[in-house]
């Protein structure tokens, strides 16, 4: 039997499409409905709630108001805003009115952004000031931003559920970040991801533990909770993991979303309070260690489902309420997916490893790499997206992770290339060498090492400011270590699969 899902096709995204309309499809019968609580554990902080029309009126309002500052449909707007609503509000407003929402991360430096700004040329920059931008395009500061909420209503501006909806970016392993272009009928697909991952419904509150501006969070946490006219709940920014367990019991969540190390760091508290409404918890961005998953079940009596995916497609291998898979595999293909796993020849018999692919014709892919099309087709081995990916699909289709297969590194749920930090630190003072690659420093915790060579070990502290002003918090290094010498092949290239055994034995 082949390693091959043979689900029925997601029904066909209808046309005309507009990802913001879909959204916000409930928003006018739900009208008084929370939409969006923040929530701290502070008693003296009282946190903004949004109802679905209050959602809708600064969505459109905003729209109308970035079309009269001379956008015009297809224009690229990057977003360069913190942990706040005005993340999810300009980046739908965007999509309502055909402009392409650039969403990016609050921790990039400047010449982080300024590769980005250079890249694609954005019309409009969407910017809070406290976070680090790049000249090359106008600015549209948070004041300005957040006045056009009171503008009058733009209309849908629908069109082929195909075109360009918004970009994200993703650590390409040539070590340049690829932004991925996502049409507008990406979100129609991740309707196979509410019962084939969250078991999400109407009357459901979802928690989820990211910021407003990472794409988990995004997604899972905002979009998807909001297509289905449910309520969403963000912790407050700086809200400790810690206050998470209190809060998804005061708030009476039902659901809550965050990584495994999130779910680490709730556990290393000890006893986690009594939530009744908690049905179930969600896991994604990087591999769920299976120790989490069991400490997580005793401590709450609630299961926790995983899903795999990536930048490019979302996720489309999950566990779920109706299927929950057995502990160590990322469940199955979402229904509605077709997934194998991939041979030289094509897929495999089930058993047997091989990469991770999803169909071309899946509706959640992406349109391609922006600017690279010999990239985008790079990725494609026939009808098959590779994901890069090793897995195992036993007999009755659930999936086993067995690594990458190749060098890309995952810090917190972000895919970081190793190529990327070397060449930020290439020219370190007293640096002669330097080799990135992800540790195991204990069962379930990775970490990103920097492993260099000089004529003596390097001041660390002095190492970690030289890498500051270069990568985003997340892809900095959180180790260096001297080595007497990289390990290389016949050829000279670097083996980064072998820095890893450099590191000392616990």
């Amino acid at each position: 039997m082949l390693s091959l899902s043979d689900s029925a096709p997601w029904p066909p995204c209808p046309a005309p499409f507009n990802m913001a309309a879909h959204v916000l499809q409930h928003s006018d019968t739900l009208a008084g409905k929370p939409a969006l609580r923040l929530v701290t554990d502070s008693a003296e902080d009282i946190l903004p709630t949004l109802s679905y029309a209050d959602l809708k009126a600064a969505v459109l309002g905003t729209g109308t108001g970035l079309l009269q500052a001379g956008l015009q449909p297809g224009d690229i707007v990057l977003m360069r805003l913190g942990n706040t609503p005005d993340f999810p509000i300009a980046y739908l407003a965007a999509l309502a009115v055909g402009l392409v929402p650039v969403p990016t991360s609050a921790a990039l430096t400047e010449p982080e952004v300024a590769r980005i700004v250079a890249d694609l040329s954005p019309r409009l920059i969407l910017r809070d000031p406290e976070v680090a931008s790049a000249p090359g395009a106008p600015e549209m500061l948070l004041a300005a931003l957040r006045r056009l909420r009171t503008c009058p209503p733009a209309e849908w501006h629908m069109g082929d559920p195909d075109r360009l909806g918004y970009i994200i970016y993703t650590s390409g392993t040539s070590g340049s970040p690829r932004g991925v272009a996502h049409a507008h009928r990406a979100i129609w697909a991740r309707g196979m991801m509410h019962q084939g991952w969250y078991g999400l419904h109407q009357d459901d509150v979802m928690m989820h533990a990211g910021a407003f501006n990472w794409t988990y969070t995004l997604g899972t946490g905002l979009m998807d909770p909001w297509t289905i006219g449910a309520t969403a709940l963000i912790p407050a920014p700086g809200t400790a993991a810690q206050a998470l367990g209190g809060l998804i019991a005061r708030e009476k969540a039902t659901i809550f979303a965050a990584a495994p190390g999130v779910y680490r760091q709730m556990l290393a508290q000890g006893e986690m309070p009594t939530a009744p409404a908690l049905r179930h918890g969600l896991s994604a961005g990087e591999k769920l260690p299976p120790p989490t998953h069991a400490a997580w079940s005793a401590a709450t009596g609630t299961p926790l489902f995983e899903a795999y995916g990536m930048s490019e497609c979302s996720t489309f291998i999950s566990a779920c309420p109706d299927m929950p898979g057995d502990p160590g595999t990322l469940g199955r293909p979402q229904p509605g997916r077709r997934v194998a796993i991939i041979g030289p020849d094509g897929p495999v018999e089930r058993g047997s490893p091989g990469v991770i692919a999803v169909h071309r014709d899946d509706p959640g892919l992406m349109r391609g790499y922006v600017g690279h099309p010999e990239e985008t087709e790079a990725k494609f081995q026939d009808a098959w997206f590779m994901t890069g990916d090793i897995g195992e699909m036993g007999v009755d289709g659930q999936i086993t992770y067995l690594g990458r297969n190749d060098d890309m590194m995952n810090a917190g749920g972000y895919r970081v290339s190793p190529v990327e930090v070397e060449a930020a630190l290439a020219h370190a003072p007293g640096m002669t060498g330097i080799g990135a690659a992800q540790v195991e420093v204990k069962p379930g915790t990775f970490i990103i090492v920097a492993f260099y060579t000089a004529a003596d070990p390097l001041d660390e502290a002095a190492l970690r400011a030289y890498a500051e002003p270069k990568l985003a918090q997340y892809k900095r290094p959180r180790a260096y270590l001297h080595i007497p010498s990289l390990p290389t092949g016949a050829n000279g290239k670097l083996l980064r699969r072998r820095l890893p055994a450099f590191w000392p034995a616990a």
